[in-house]
């Protein structure tokens, strides 16, 4: 998936989902301002997405809809998503990948089927998420919170993939 880095942090009871801004198409920059994370539902939910705009979005809101059917259980609401976006017709041609998190659980979604509960703390996508990834569980052992983790990765990912800029969207979810 290019033209994007989505980060999620877990440390400390807190949940933070980062993403850049850039909208890239081919090799030109088309948008830096894109919010490419966001609250989900109550607000209880957040989800971030790398892949094609037209194709999360439409995913989002059937996630939406699962989590209405299933309000209280968002691995279930995410399996059930991948199964249909995994089996129909429609579904089946979206590009996109997607990080689901709420203040237990942070998940990975692929077009794939593919519902992931990550090793550890940290999940990247996108074209940057590898080198947002890198960053954050290198800091994840010297610094104490999510946040200040997350914004360090995701400037590092922006200073070295081209697809990736410094215009973050910034969404948490703390443990009461």
């Amino acid at each position: 998936m290019h033209g994007t880095t989505i980060l999620a942090v877990r440390k400390n009871g807190k949940l933070v989902l980062a993403g850049d801004g850039q909208v890239s198409v081919g090799d030109t920059v088309m948008k830096g301002s894109a919010r490419k994370v966001r609250r989900l539902t109550s607000g209880n939910v957040v989800a971030g997405f790398a892949g094609s705009t037209a194709d999360a979005l439409a995913l989002f809101e059937r996630l939406e809809a699962k989590l209405e059917q299933y309000p209280t259980q968002l691995s279930r609401a995410c399996v059930e998503l991948a199964k249909d976006w995994r089996t129909d017709k429609y579904l089946r041609q979206l590009e996109a990948m997607l990080i689901v998190a709420d203040k237990d659980v942070t998940l990975l979604l692929t077009g794939r089927g593919d519902v992931l509960d990550p090793d550890g703390d940290v999940v990247g996508i996108g074209s940057g998420g590898n080198f947002a990834l890198s960053a954050a569980r290198a800091l994840l052992p010297y610094e104490d919170d999510a946040e200040t983790i997350a914004r360090r990765a995701m400037e590092i990912a922006a200073g070295i993939c081209v697809y990736t800029n410094g215009n973050l969207t910034i969404e948490t979810i703390e443990n009461e």
